[in-house]
């Protein structure tokens, strides 16, 4: 199964609020809002505090960033065989290009590029679909070396049509496009792995298969080609690995330096038991103000939920705002046991839950330039178990996409009512940002898998299952007496604002991310339906009037939601949990199949039609990305580095080409 732990998806009042306009959004002087191309606006982010950071701390920071932009190539190619050779062709041709660059084809390629740095591929970073160009292949292959094998990858739209597929009753293995498996299909592949697993530690199993490419010889041989330093993704991982040994003198204390030679061992010999210790070391090490996270973390690229992608986020602590997640954390075990969810299924004693809020420093990876709000790791379920979770907000990242949002008509055009849009106004931030904290923190914490259950069970279904899990964690408990009572909530009416936000993100506004017609595959993206759809379903007729819980009613012709009972919507919200807990803790496959496949996967036409036209009179991007600011190492005569500089004007596409020069060892 898949672990997933983070939120994709921008703060479902943000998603409602959302605005690009013409005018740089500003905060002190600070201009957030860059650059817009396609479905894409790119923002800015302020990393407030660097300058107070000491000169040790300013250091360690800046090596570990350094270590973050060389996993770039990993993900490019681990996204897509071709897209190394399909970017640097590329960059090629906008660099040297001596034609007329206002002609159309130019400027279609133009977009076509930056959606692929974006996208870290030719495919979608959000829908996985591969893009279309605009321009044409007769102009594309005249002004390059292009051979047919790859034109046909560029424009025939049948070849390498999804990077995930997800389509119920496919082989899943095959028709990706991603670059995990060569040559097997997708029984071969789980046949591997639940081999390995039967022969591996069923107390404290490893990750199998999460930093592999898994490959068929022509002898028809199946064996794992690992990422180490001396094997695949060696010269990049290499260079990872000296700006880790380079940042090592400076960390906070000995524990962190612990945790970067752990790391260095773990890239160099590949060993899973080794990133066992990494992960203890570094969910442990809670002290210092600076952290990272580095290396194969996520498995949303892989349609069977264990390879994992690499990525990289350098930050430092919030300290004002990190109080409000020490009060989730130190409440951990009340939550556990006041939970919905069957007792045989909870935690006994919940251990090592820390969070914390935090700025970014840099984002690389499968975290730039589209990122994460929330993440909660490691993800080992035996190590979560056994030693806790660490989980962080990342707060500069929340208000910059807050800063670029405000005010184009989206709670006008969207928003059931006054009333409605009013409490959104009113709560939508703290809620939003309390949501995030208990779907990481805690939501992602909870519960606990049966003996003899495989992580992995739920195969292509785990990660909608574990987000849908910790999204009704945070949905639940937003309306419990208990953060009143903590102070973290100013009143018992302001979670009604997120559950406004959360029903017409999860019916309505987030398809207007999809392509009409289409069906939703994205993991994030099904939860929220799954979680809308089953509370509208079985919501009918169950509000205290006798009205349906939840609506869905026209006026004037156009769709909205109405909640008639916020209370009954809460108790559905735990009956959901409950039962979604008991599919985790059981595995239980086919439950998880057909909940997913029944409310998260399906969209309705015609209002799929309605809501992308009433979309489109706004004018907004739907998609948002970063744009990373610029570290600079000052030294002195002797190569000592007397400070570190940070700077916002780097611009997108000079951003692009300068990370694919300075930080690609091809």
């Amino acid at each position: 199964m898949k672990k997933i732990i983070r939120s994709l998806l921008l703060p479902a009042s943000v998603m409602l609020a959302s605005c690009v306009g013409s005018t740089q959004q500003q905060e002190e002087g600070f201009n957030y809002i860059d650059e817009r191309f396609a479905d894409i606006q790119m923002l800015r982010y302020n990393v407030e505090g660097f300058d107070a950071l000491s000169l040790q701390q300013k250091t360690f920071v800046y090596y570990l960033q350094e270590a973050a932009l060389w996993g770039r190539d990993i993900l490019f190619d681990q996204n897509g065989r071709y897209n190394l050779e399909i970017r640097r062709m590329m960059e090629k041709l906008y660099q040297e290009y001596d034609g007329d660059r206002e002609c159309a084809d130019f400027k279609a390629f133009e977009v076509y590029l930056k959606r692929l740095w974006f996208s870290n591929g030719i495919h979608h970073h959000y829908g996985s679909e591969k893009f279309s160009p605009e321009f044409s292949r007769e102009w594309f292959v005249a002004q390059t070396s292009c051979s047919d094998e790859i034109a046909e990858v560029i424009f025939n739209p049948d070849v390498m049509p999804k990077r995930v597929n997800q389509a119920q009753g496919e082989d899943l293995v095959l028709t990706s496009a991603s670059n995990y498996y060569h040559g097997v299909t997708q029984a071969e592949a789980e046949a591997f792995y639940a081999r390995v697993k039967a022969e591996g530690d069923q107390q404290r199993p490893v990750m199998h298969g999460m930093n592999s490419t898994l490959v068929k010889a022509e002898d028809g041989t199946i064996y794992e080609e690992r990422w180490t330093t001396n094997g695949k993704y060696g010269k990049s991982l290499t260079k990872v690995v000296e700006n880790l040994k380079l940042a090592r003198p400076y960390a906070e204390d000995a524990k962190q330096q612990e945790v970067i030679d752990k790391l260095v061992e773990y890239y160099e010999t590949g060993d899973l038991h080794t990133f066992d210790q990494y992960a203890i070391a570094w969910l442990q090490n809670t002290e210092p103000l600076v952290d990272f996270v580095n290396g194969f973390t996520e498995s949303y690229g892989d349609p069977l939920g264990m390879k994992a992608s690499w990525e990289s986020i350098v930050n430092f602590k919030d300290l004002d705002a990190t109080k409000r997640t020490e009060q989730l954390s130190a409440n951990a075990q009340w939550f556990e046991d006041n939970s919905p969810v069957a007792p045989e299924f909870k935690k006994e004693q919940v251990k090592g839950v820390s969070a914390k809020v935090i700025r970014a420093a840099i984002l690389g990876g499968d975290l730039y330039p589209s990122t994460a709000i929330g993440i909660n790791l490691p993800n080992s379920n035996w190590v979560r178990a056994e030693h806790g979770s660490k989980s962080v907000t990342i707060a500069n990242l929340t208000n910059a996409y807050a800063q670029s949002s405000k005010g184009n008509g989206m709670l006008d055009e969207f928003v059931y009512g006054e009333e409605e849009a009013e409490l959104i106004r009113k709560y939508g931030e703290v809620t939003d940002a309390l949501h995030t904290d208990l779907h990481e923190c805690l939501g992602h914490g909870s519960g606990k898998l049966l003996p003899g259950v495989d992580s992995e069970a739920l195969k292509a279904y785990g990660s909608t299952i574990e987000e849908a899990r910790a999204d009704l964690f945070a949905l639940y408990y937003l309306a419990d007496p208990k953060l009143v009572e903590l102070g973290l909530m100013p009143d018992a009416e302001a979670y009604k604002s997120n559950y406004i936000s959360q029903m017409q993100n999860g019916l309505l506004t987030q398809i207007v991310r999809i392509k009409l017609g289409d069906q939703i595959e994205e993991a994030h993206m099904r939860n929220r339906a799954l979680i809308a759809y089953w509370a509208y379903e079985h919501g009918k007729g169950k509000a205290e009037n006798g009205q349906d819980v939840i609506e869905m009613v026209k006026r004037d012709g156009k769709t909205y939601v109405r909640i008639n009972d916020y209370e009954a919507l809460r108790t559905l919200f735990g009956e959901l949990l409950a039962e979604i807990q008991r599919i985790k803790s059981t595995g239980d496959f086919e439950a998880a199949r057909k909940l997913v496949e029944t409310y998260g996967v399906h969209i309705e036409y015609d209002i799929h039609k309605e809501i992308l036209e009433r979309y489109e009179t706004l004018n907004i991007a739907p998609y948002k990305g970063f744009i990373n600011p610029v570290y600079t190492a000052v030294k002195d005569a002797e190569g000592n580095i007397t400070d570190v500089t940070v700077s916002y004007t780097e611009g997108y596409a000079e951003q692009m080409l300068r990370y694919s020069k300075d930080y690609s060892v091809e």
